[in-house]
């Protein structure tokens, strides 16, 4: 029998990604920014996963208009079920990245004193963009599903970057 450990090895570093209900924008900064890791042949260093810092939409799928927006600009938004953060999410995850303030603050409240990630909001990485929110497109328009993605977008090729470098400097 082989040893599954040995053939799926964990990743290196983990990323989590938050926002309110776990069912718009952090499902998709996941897929966009899981594809720019497994474009650069990252897929088994870097591990991604979204979450919720609320409990209104767990275990519901992601947004309709979420996924097909994101299915048109070449996104799979895998079928999924919304979560909300827990403790171990700071065990696992060396990178917490909120979608906006409110959720940082959420975050924040929740963070174990021995954390040693980097928790913070998901566009810091994006120094060019003139924002730091990723605002919650759930009772806007198409037009705001769209505005998400190119955040997304924005915020997971500067955040692959931070990540990436980091990677290259420590062992293993």
């Amino acid at each position: 029998m082989r040893n599954i450990e040995s053939t799926h090895p964990e990743p290196r570093t983990s990323v989590l990604l938050v926002c309110t209900g776990n069912i718009c924008r952090s499902p998709t900064a996941e897929v966009v920014f899981r594809a720019l890791v497994t474009r650069a042949g990252l897929a088994r260093a870097i591990g991604v996963d979204s979450a919720a810092t609320h409990d209104y939409q767990v275990g519901e799928p992601a947004d309709a208009r979420a996924v097909a927006h994101a299915r048109r600009r070449g996104y799979q938004i895998p079928l999924r079920r919304a979560r909300q953060v827990t403790a171990e999410d700071f065990r696992r995850f060396e990178w917490v990245l909120a979608m906006d303030r409110f959720n940082l603050a959420e975050l924040e409240a929740l963070r174990p004193r021995n954390y040693r990630g980097h928790l913070g909001l998901f566009l810091d990485f994006a120094a060019d963009l003139d924002r730091r929110e990723v605002p919650d497109p759930y009772h806007g328009t198409g037009e705001d599903f769209e505005r998400v993605i190119d955040l997304a977008e924005k915020g997971a090729a500067a955040l692959l970057e931070v990540v990436s470098a980091r990677l290259a400097r420590s062992p293993g």
